[in-house]
């Protein structure tokens, strides 16, 4: 039974979900706190749900043995290791969704209460002061809001601010012109245009290194006189230092922040600047968005964990429910493929192309090409080196160029995939299909038709297609007491080159294929595992 530890505190009909779906907890929701321990007893765990508190840095992800997920209860994951978990082979997931309309909501009151000096207002008022002229507002009605990042959150600001009758433009580069269009927003393409343009500045956006510190203290010197900031999406966005600097020469009228760079936020440059607001990372603070975030982060790991889905994963392709068991005989496939061409190619790999032909074209690829890529880097950087969460990044830190094809049925075979690896010095292929019993085969090796089904440990041979091979080649593994339990054939030709791919009870030693070699026949062997 799959294991899940829920170390930061959750709702506990999230803790239902899981035993619903035979999933076994434990609930810790105050370990998260204490580092030492969690490594402590990490190991013993096959999924970890968090919130914030917990801190899954890559010590605790060394130590967790057996987990296959970490499912964060929240949009952000600054608080995961994300490369330490991929070279791992652990799926990061999220919940997207869950607080969208909660976090949008915080950032439209944000905005209200820096366009209306509300907290001010209140504190002044509730202190028997009557200081009507002191807190001078500015209407929304008619203002332009600028959204840096308009993915979920920012999508749903946008809806809500065009009904308050603001003029929205956003500046985001996976913006595309026609989401644009159906938000009934512009797109700026530059974020010097949408910050000399806007009255209100929000962002929505995840902290990367690409996103840190995008609001420096020259692009904060860019924003448009008076314009009023908010940043309800991540710590780290913006120079705080000079906000503060802007708020106290009167450039910016306004600023409301609900997150920090350093958090719990204790001590801040924002703290006691004129027309300040903040609040302590409320964004998804409400009952609603807490329940929501905790229901789907467990029913996000309990499908991974029971039936191989993935969604919502910041480092793997997503899998649904449904489509598990159909793209599983293909991901075996895929994954025999690029075992078969890492483990037979003997330079550094260029290029590969992947084709997918027939109904196997109109299934989800990325798994199926994340499984064949893992399976082929393996032999090239060793096998704790890759995974199919990591082999993507692996391959492109290599220079591997990767390319999907999809083709109609065409040949003897329905629906097939084919493997094509370049090399410095040669190109080679190789193709596989599913049969109906959802067993793998082998269909093509270098262009040369054969079947096979794979073995755990395999035999191939390329060789000069001359009489008397097939009885050499099984006389010399008979001497040598390797027994033979397939044995399949091809040829491009008479007299030309051909390939034999035989199955053997047990994996063939160097001592043997040297033996092997030494036929006149042979010009490669190579001993397979898979």
């Amino acid at each position: 039974m799959a294991k899940v530890l829920i170390s930061d505190k959750l709702s506990e009909a999230a803790v239902q979900i899981f035993k619903d779906r035979g999933v076994e907890v434990d609930f810790q929701p105050d370990l998260g706190k204490d580092a030492a321990k969690l490594k402590s007893i990490i190991g013993d765990y096959d999924g970890l749900a968090i919130r914030s508190a917990t801190k899954a840095t890559a010590e605790i992800i060394e130590a967790a043995t057996n987990l296959k997920v970490i499912g964060r209860a929240g949009i952000g994951v600054d608080n995961v290791d994300i490369a330490a978990a991929s070279a791992k082979g652990t799926v990061v997931m999220n919940t997207p969704f869950g607080n969208s309309i909660t976090t949008a909501e915080h950032a439209i009151a944000m905005m209200f209460a820096a366009a209306r000096q509300i907290p001010s207002a209140d504190a002044s008022t509730q202190a028997g002061k009557w200081e009507k002229s002191k807190f001078m507002g500015t209407e929304i009605t008619g203002k332009t809001l600028g959204l840096v990042g308009a993915g979920n959150i920012g999508s749903v600001v946008a809806s809500r601010a065009l009904g308050l009758k603001m003029k929205v433009a956003a500046f985001d580069p996976f913006l595309s012109a026609d989401k644009a269009q159906e938000l009934g927003i512009e797109k700026v393409e530059e974020l010097d245009d949408l910050l000399a343009r806007a009255d209100f500045v929000t962002l929505h956006l995840p902290k990367t290194e690409k996103t840190a510190n995008i609001l420096s203290a020259e692009k904060i010197a860019k924003m448009k006189p008076g314009a009023r900031l908010i940043n309800c999406a991540r710590g780290g966005l913006v120079d705080e230092a000079a906000v503060r600097a802007a708020l106290d020469s009167g450039h910016l009228a306004a600023a409301a922040f609900d997150v920090f760079a350093e958090e719990p936020a204790k001590d801040n440059p924002l703290f006691g600047a004129p027309n300040f607001v903040a609040t302590p990372h409320l964004g998804a603070a409400t009952s609603e968005a807490q329940e929501n975030v905790a229901l789907q982060v467990a029913q996000q790991m309990s499908d991974y964990l029971m039936q191989g889905a993935i969604s919502n994963a910041i480092n793997a392709p997503s899998v649904t429910a449904e489509e598990a068991p159909i793209l599983q005989p293909w991901i075996n496939l895929c994954e025999i493929l690029g075992g078969f061409a890492g483990q037979v190619t003997e330079n550094a790999i260029k290029e590969v192309e992947i084709e997918y032909v027939g109904v196997v074209g109109d299934l989800n690829l990325k798994p199926l090409t994340s499984a064949l890529v893992a399976a082929m880097m393996k032999p090239l950087v060793g096998e704790g080196g890759v995974n199919m969460v990591s082999a993507p990044v692996v391959a492109r830190e290599r220079g591997v160029k990767i390319a999907e094809t999809r083709k109609d049925a065409q040949g003897a075979y329905g629906s097939y995939v084919r493997l094509t690896v370049v090399t410095e010095n040669q190109t080679r292929s190789v193709a596989g299909t599913v049969f109906s019993d959802g067993k793998p085969r082998f269909i093509q090796i270098k262009g040369i038709g054969l079947e096979a089904e794979p073995q755990k440990f395999m035999l191939y041979t390329t060789n000069a297609d001359m009489p008397g091979y097939i009885g050499a080649l099984g006389t010399t593994l008979g001497a040598l007491n390797v027994n033979i339990a397939t044995f399949a054939l091809g040829r491009a030709e008479k007299d030309g080159e051909a390939i034999a791919l035989l199955g053997v009870d047990e994996v063939i030693p160097e001592s043997t294929l040297e033996q092997i070699r030494r036929l006149p026949q042979v010009t490669q062997a190579k001993a397979l595992a898979f």
